[in-house]
């Protein structure tokens, strides 16, 4: 870019700044220049977004509508400026202008409207199908409060609100035009006409876009997220009658449903407001896809297609887990009811359209709704999900004759005390296509969950091992590094990030062994600053940074990371003289607010920090750091600072993981059991440049069938026994020496996820890891190896194949035209 773009981003940074500085105020603050920016920024997105949205409807190609209650955007600035190629000038304008651009960045709020992975993945795949040419859509609910802040005292967790919106969101546009009507509750009568809803009450969902764009492509996609708004009349008829002010003040019962996100990753709570959230969602969602469906001009809303013949050609809904899995009886509800379909082709254009994404098989995860709140709140589509699920039976029955107890698995309604609507079977049922998310996951989702469903239909079932986006987590986290990689093999590989093959070329390159080695140096000393200033901790950035950072849950397994790191501080301290290879341990994650023992987690984690980290035998040899609050925007700096990466699931428990591809790309090594992705990891990278260790998937069944029992490791392996004594002995919680009660419970009686199983051989490869550390050559080629062959795990690549296998549709490489040239 010429010094005219720079000077053209200074004039527009100025006026954006005059006019966001309210009159009686003269001084800009920091968050001023912010915004200033962004608006800059924004300006270049408007044009490339209203052509691109006018390209889809003079083509009118298949729409892909990806549906799901998480969007885990994390900050946009930076991110709009690399997909528009605009980082650059940006940086230089700002440093004119005598303001330093990452101080800018660091104001925005991360858009936290996601647990984990789930959501986040949402946002990779956004990235994605912008960057390869579809007509996307992301559709959600804004939450006005994401994922809370999580605030550490005393070593405990503490959540706090997280008011995102508080200063405004310069990314979003309301679009009150499109406002949309949302029934709950009512009921339902059988007429001579057909079938009517009554006496429903009204939430009307107002949309909000947000841009999304591809990667220097000039296309820009639409995320359209639903807040909640009470109707005018709302509680102005029958209700509140003479009592005015108490009317509008019940305008917050209806407005409640956009209002936080539920803060549970891998865990089902059925709580009635989530449900209407789940539907809120998929209703407005429909109406939304439906009109669009009809009316196929530019700003045109008067309908041209009336058939819904060809609907399954023009629109692909994909299902992200069951949490939208409403979609699939309310589109029959509005083809049958409204539209007047016959009820078999609705059933077909349903399933055609349809498909379903799993993402965990541990049973507490999976929603299971009781039928008394469901038929409370939506009567006519118990209905409907009775007499789909009454032909899905007879089909089956018909098909097994005599076999009762299948037809009690496959049923979607589970009899018992409480009956209760399996949404993972209705996923199934009303679903053409149904995956996985990593190829040993996928395996299991047909050997167990769906293991009769699969009998049924198995060309229904496939995999589509998970990816991450490499602008975000390659290009904007790690400039560095992916400055070396483009000066040995061009640019070409962030958008087919498989050309990292190139690099093992190089594998034996000093010159870019040494490069690498030094990126990686560079991003811990940045790390370590960061650090310091916000923990007040000293840290030896010569040390190993072992990092785990994910959701904190018993199934991930940080209890396993807490027993070695008392491992190695009870070697360290045995034998102070030896020399050791010094280790940075982090651990960052938040525990659900009702999640008892993930807190639990949490407090020895920081208790085992506070012991280790003030004992003078150890000095800089050993730390263990939480990294409180972390979220997407902290990820984006300690993954790239990362040497191990620890990934240490109970085998068959993580569907994929994300974050170990992360880790992966930005030059980590990972340490992993034989779950989810790190199979597929490990055999692209080579087993030996992976360190695997603990039992496969059949090992735990088989420990399963025998009987898991605890005990008998505590008593055969005695640095497990002097590490769960201390736990228990309150060695790391004087003030309190039954502080950890639960957690040794737990471990010796009731652990679901075997983790004193692993202790050994874990210990044992960490061992390893120790070894190759020392030879920093040789860990940097293994580097190397492991970045060349992580191209894989694009969402690039995941999102094609979604596209040609479950979506119908061609990625194109074709760049949209450049909007034109702004005239000022």
């Amino acid at each position: 870019a010429g010094v005219g773009d720079v000077a053209d981003v200074r004039r527009s940074f100025n006026r954006h700044l005059h006019f966001t500085l309210v009159k009686d105020r003269n001084v800009a603050t920091p968050r001023d220049y912010y915004f200033a920016l962004a608006h800059v920024v924004r300006d270049h997105l408007v044009g490339r977004w209203i052509r691109t949205q006018q390209h889809y409807y003079e083509k009118d190609p298949k729409r892909i509508y990806y549906l799901s209650l998480e969007f885990y955007m994390g900050r946009t600035l930076q991110n709009t400026m690399v997909n528009l190629g605009l980082q650059n000038v940006c940086d230089e304008a700002i440093y004119q202008l005598g303001l330093d651009l990452e101080e800018l960045e660091e104001i925005e709020e991360d858009a936290g409207l996601g647990n984990g992975g789930l959501g986040r993945l949402a946002a990779c795949f956004l990235d994605s199908m912008a960057t390869l040419g579809l007509a996307a859509y992301g559709y959600g609910i804004r939450y006005e409060f994401g994922i809370f802040n999580q605030k550490i005292v005393d070593g405990w967790q503490v959540e706090e609100a997280d008011d995102w919106l508080r200063y405004g969101n310069p990314w979003e546009k309301a679009r009150p035009e499109y406002m949309l009507p949302v029934h709950f509750y009512g009921r339902v009568e059988h007429t001579p006409e057909g079938v009517k809803w009554i006496d429903t009450q009204v939430v009307l969902a107002m949309p909000y876009d947000t841009p999304v764009p591809g990667y220097k492509n000039n296309t820009v996609n639409t995320m359209r997220l639903w807040s909640a708004k009470a109707p005018n009349d709302f509680n102005l008829q029958e209700f509140n009658v003479g009592d005015y002010i108490e009317a509008v003040l019940d305008r917050n019962l209806a407005e409640n449903i956009s209002r936080v996100l539920y803060p549970n990753d891998n865990f089902f709570e059925g709580k009635e407001l989530r449900l209407k959230q789940e539907y809120f969602v998929v209703a407005a969602t429909l109406q939304d896809i439906i009109r669009r469906f009809k009316s196929s001009k530019f700003g045109c809303r008067d309908p041209v297609r009336t058939s819904f013949e060809t609907f399954p050609d023009k629109v692909a809904i994909q299902l992200n887990d069951t949490h939208p899995a409403l979609a699939i009886p309310e589109l029959m509800r509005i083809l049958v009811d409204v539209e007047k379909v016959d009820w078999d082709k609705a059933w077909e254009i349903t399933k055609q359209t349809c498909a379903y994404t799993n993402h965990t098989v541990l049973p507490e995860a999976l929603e299971r709704w009781p039928v008394p709140m469901f038929e409370k709140l939506l009567p006519r589509h118990l209905e409907i999900i009775y007499a789909l699920n009454q032909r899905h039976l007879d089909h089956v029955a018909a098909l097994y004759p005599g076999d009762d107890d299948r037809l009690r698995r496959m049923s979607v309604i589970e009899e018992g005390a409480c009956k209760r609507i399996n949404m993972a079977n209705l996923c199934v049922i009303g679903s053409h296509a149904v995956n996985g998310v990593a190829r040993i996951h996928s395996d299991i989702v047909k050997s167990s969950v769906f293991k009769d469903f699969h009998e049924l239909e198995p060309e229904k079932f496939q995999n589509k091992t998970n990816g991450i986006t490499p602008r975000r987590w390659l290009l904007l986290c790690n400039p560095g590094l992916a400055d070396i990689i483009a000066e040995q093999i061009g640019e070409d590989f962030i958008t087919d990030l498989s050309q990292l093959r190139k690099l093992l070329d190089f594998v034996d390159n000093e010159t870019f062994i040494r490069d690498v080695a030094k990126v990686k140096q560079e991003n811990k000393l940045k790390f370590s600053a960061y650090l310091e200033e916000k923990y007040k901790v000293k840290i030896n950035p010569s040390s190993m940074f072992d990092v785990q950072v994910k959701r904190i849950h018993e199934y991930k397994r940080q209890l396993l990371n807490c027993l070695h790191a008392i491992t190695l501080y009870n070697r360290i301290r045995s034998n102070p003289s030896k020399s050791f290879v010094p280790r940075t341990i982090m651990i960052g994650g938040k525990a659900a607010p009702g999640y008892h023992m993930a807190k639990m987690i949490i407090k020895l984690i920081t208790s085992i920090g506070e012991v280790v980290n003030s004992d003078p035998y150890v000095g800089d040899k050993l730390k263990v750091i939480f990294l409180e609050n972390y979220r997407v925007s902290l990820a984006e700096k300690a993954i790239p600072a990362a040497d191990l990466s620890q990934q240490i699931s109970t085998a068959g428990t993580e569907a994929s993981g994300t974050g170990n591809m992360k880790f992966m790309l930005n030059g980590a090594l990972t340490i992993g059991t034989m779950d989810g992705a790190n199979v597929e990891m490990a055999e692209e990278a080579g087993e030996e440049n992976f360190f695997i260790f603990g039992m496969r998937v059949e090992e735990v069944e088989a420990l399963n069938r025998c009987g898991y029992n605890a005990r008998e490791y505590y008593e055969r392996l005695p640095e497990l026994r002097q590490a769960v004594d201390q736990i228990s002995s309150g060695f790391f919680s004087p003030q309190d020496p039954g502080c950890f009660k639960d957690v040794v419970d737990m471990l010796m009686y009731n652990d679901r996820f075997k983790v004193f199983a692993d202790y050994e051989a874990y210990v044992k490869c960490q061992g390893q890891v120790d070894e190759l550390f020392l030879d920093p050559r040789e860990w940097t080629r293994k580097v190397i190896r492991n970045i060349a062959c992580s191209g894989k795990f694009s969402s690039d690549r995941t999102i094609t194949e979604y596209a040609r296998e479950i979506w119908g549709v061609e990625p194109s490489t074709e760049p949209m035209p450049p909007p034109d040239l702004p005239q000022e």
